[in-house]
């Protein structure tokens, strides 16, 4: 009988949450703080799986002024979510298909958010790109969920400058 209630009070919480928070594009005075997000979430969950050329790597990449600058330009599309002014969840693509960022706070995991940037996505790339498939390369921490949410692994995990990741893809 627990099998039966657990799943039915997740997705009251979930369906909760999803009231509780909205989904949408950053704006330019939020980057800071989603890159922020971002670090924390990774030197809190992920780090421990890279080595010290990988958190350098990762570091590197969010505080680049060309990546900013591309932001900035409409070319590297970054999405919130949010709880009244809070970030709380980022996800964020490149190439118009390609997810090369997705952290939610430590405090709001498992509370559908993760889900709900990825929806967010995958409706935005359809709708607004015409693409009908999504790639990411899945740090280990991440493989999980990547499965959970549709994607399949397109080969095995490789790192290159040090960070560690699985290539995936999901089709629709």
């Amino acid at each position: 009988m627990s099998g039966v209630v657990l799943p039915r009070r997740k997705a009251l919480m979930e369906k909760e949450m999803a009231q509780a928070y909205t989904v949408r594009p950053i704006y330019r005075d939020e980057w800071d703080a989603a890159m922020m997000l971002a670090w924390r979430t990774f030197m809190r969950f992920e780090a421990q799986d890279y080595t010290k050329r990988g958190i350098e790597s990762f570091q590197e990449f969010i505080t680049d002024h060309v990546l900013h600058r591309m932001f900035l330009m409409g070319a590297y599309q970054v999405f919130g979510a949010f709880v009244e002014d809070e970030i709380v969840g980022i996800i964020s693509l490149r190439n118009e298909t390609h997810i090369s960022l997705l952290f939610v706070d430590a405090a709001y995991h498992m509370k559908g958010i993760g889900r709900a940037l990825m929806e967010y996505v995958v409706n935005y790339v359809c709708s607004e790109e015409g693409y009908h498939k999504v790639t990411v390369n899945a740090a280990p921490y991440a493989v999980g969920f990547y499965h959970k949410v549709g994607f399949q692994d397109t080969g095995l995990e490789r790192t290159n400058d040090g960070i560690r990741y699985t290539p995936m893809e999901r089709c629709w």
